[in-house]
């Protein structure tokens, strides 16, 4: 899922020069966040934000995270990323390895009060699998269903068409395909593009219950107290929007903010020997990297969007690739805080981590790249910028980058500067994350900054390169990386589903991040450790022990609320009542005064496919 690199820095000053204090005099906000009573867990929501709380065509983690706490799924994951009981309590695969049953927990109720039964689970699988707008976000991870049912209330049959080995991994929280209220949806198919979802409280069935939104400032939650899993320790939840993490590190040591999951290096180290504070690392979940435009095309080949056709030539994909210093990356960027990138798949499930062979391997080398070049017939021109043989005019490429991110800030002023050696002309182009994310979709970039994680199974992430997640001619559908369409990779796409030996699996996945290596189309640049701070006086965020380099399993949302207790230290602070009224109002301060201090953009989507 696409994430954000990264909170946005820009604040600072503002936090510094305590302008907080002007936080309750915000309008619209204290009045209706007063009333609650009880602990609070308040949180800070992930970088990316909400795109939409519409769960079909979401794709933030923002709106993944909060999916993840208000719906329910077939099955969870444990720490090790294996499928776990959730309202399946077991399942079966038949001798043919092509039908699924699913024995589902009894007596659940939709917080409406309605009966939630097996029909809700079919009936929300069997729309993804048959509305373009409902397969938006999740149509991959239903490839391959043939037909989904529910025979009785705690029954759920999924037949494949062919054997599909990851089923118990297409609804789970987060990452996968949230199950909704039949008796809600049904009658928003029609809209379903422009349906918002925003009637509080929502209607579903989680650990929390979504009880109120602000867009681009906060979402509140109450405990689910009868919650199957096990009822949350806290009886409310706030997650706090912030537009960089300067103000939520300020929150948090300050004590008006519980937890972070995603500072930068920088913020992780200053936070390390702060009193009531504690910190910790994840091992990285995801990747840091470059798209570049191949040529934007629809599903039947349509050409759309305002790419350079330069950038059709592998020659000059290739030059790109070998002038990124990835190392420099790592050490600068992240203060050594990661790992160069090779494979599309990250390094927290090492069963699908990839490595290119050593003759194989795209090193740092200006000079290579230059000799490519020049072969290729890219001479240069004034200033050096080369001139492509094709058009006749000079290289020069848009880099678009998240306005709001420290991370790309930082890496887009390297890129330049390698680019320019090659002879290449890169101009930043800031931009804010819904900005960002539309032209993707409608092909109007050169090269984009980019980030995405995911979960256990690679599916979902494989998918993003499918030749079926193109956008349709009408605009619709689709959830595209880079416009990667190839035969190759859609017959392994295909055929790695359908293996249950994980060794078998693997090398195939093995085989598409190959293909993905040489097209140059998606340049990995590093996979960076989560890192993680959080208040005394909140227990349980951090799941999960420690491998033997002090890095934790990749976090999710979903555990860290769930299993989160008031701390031994905690007092009247972590309450609701006014306390929670006059953080909201803080929150929204800083999201005004963000708008006054620095016009700086970006963009990105979610971050914990699991």
């Amino acid at each position: 899922m696409r994430e954000t690199p990264g909170f946005r820095t820009a604040l600072a000053a503002a936090v510094a020069g305590g302008l907080l204090l002007a936080g309750p005099t915000a309008p619209g906000l204290t009045t209706a966040a007063a009333a609650s009573s009880g602990t609070t867990l308040r949180v800070a929501m992930d970088g990316s934000g909400v795109d939409t709380l519409n769960p079909f065509t979401a794709y933030f983690n923002g709106a993944l995270d909060i999916f993840g706490t208000i719906y329910p799924s077939l099955t969870t994951i444990d720490d090790n990323g294996a499928p776990k009981p959730y309202l399946a309590t077991s399942w079966t695969l038949s001798d043919d390895q092509l039908t699924w049953t699913f024995k589902l927990r009894e007596g659940l109720k939709w917080s409406d009060g309605k009966p939630l039964t097996a029909e809700d689970a079919a009936w929300t699988l069997h729309l993804v699998m048959t509305d373009d707008v409902a397969g938006t976000a999740n149509s991959s991870l239903v490839a391959d269903f043939e037909k989904v049912t529910a025979p009785d209330a705690t029954t759920l049959v999924i037949k494949t068409k062919k054997p599909k080995a990851n089923v118990t991994y297409s609804s789970i929280p987060i990452s996968g395909i949230p199950i909704v209220p039949k008796h809600i949806w049904q009658s928003h198919v029609k809209d379903l593009r422009n349906y918002k979802n925003t009637s509080f409280p929502v209607v579903g069935y989680g650990p929390w219950i979504l009880t109120e939104y602000k867009n681009g400032q906060y979402a509140k939650f109450d405990a689910n107290k009868s919650f199957v899993l096990g009822a949350p320790k806290y009886d409310h939840l706030i997650q706090q929007i912030y537009k960089e993490t300067d103000a939520a590190v300020a929150a948090l040591k300050s004590g008006q903010l519980d937890y972070i999951n995603g500072i930068n290096a920088t913020e992780y180290s200053s936070l390390q020997h702060v009193d009531g504070v504690h910190t910790a690392q994840a091992v990285g979940h995801g990747w840091v990297g470059l798209e570049l435009n191949p040529g934007a095309k629809t599903r039947t080949g349509k050409p759309i969007g305002t790419g350079n056709p330069a950038l059709a030539d592998p020659v000059l994909r290739r030059a790109i690739a070998l002038s990124v210093d990835k190392k420099t990356l790592v050490t600068k960027v992240l203060n050594g805080q990661g790992k160069i990138a090779e494979g599309y798949l990250p390094p927290a499930w090492p069963q699908w981590n990839w490595q290119p062979d050593p003759g194989k391997k795209q090193s740092y080398d200006p000079a290579a790249a230059n000799k490519m070049l020049d072969k290729a017939g890219y001479k240069r021109g004034p200033g050096g910028t080369r001139i492509d043989p094709t058009t006749d005019k000079p290289l020069n490429l848009r880099l678009g980058i998240h306005s709001d991110d420290a991370e790309d800030a930082a890496i887009s002023r390297y890129l330049v500067g390698w680019l320019k050696v090659i002879g290449v002309n890169a101009t930043i182009q800031a931009m804010s994350m819904s900005a960002l994310n539309s032209d993707l979709g409608k092909g109007n970039w050169d090269m984009l900054m980019d980030a995405w994680t995911t979960g256990p199974d690679p599916t979902y992430q494989l998918g993003i390169q499918s030749c079926t997640t193109l956008p349709k001619d009408d605009g619709t559908g689709g959830n595209t990386d880079s416009f990667f369409c190839d035969p190759a990779y859609e017959k392994l796409f295909a055929k790695q589903a359908t293996l249950f030996d994980p060794a078998e699996r693997a090398k195939v996945v093995g085989q598409m991040q190959e293909i993905l290596y040489d097209a140059d189309v998606d340049i990995m640049f590093y996979n960076k450790t989560i890192k993680i701070a959080h208040s005394s006086k909140a227990d349980g965020l951090i799941t999960g022990k420690a491998n033997a380099d002090g890095f934790y399993p990749a976090q999710t949302a979903f555990w860290s609320y769930l299993k989160a207790t008031p701390g031994s230290s905690s007092s009247d602070s972590s309450s609701g009542g006014g306390n929670t009224g006059l953080w909201l109002g803080i929150g929204a301060a800083v999201i005004v005064l963000g708008a006054g201090v620095a016009v700086v953009r970006r963009r990105a989507g979610a971050d914990d496919r699991e």
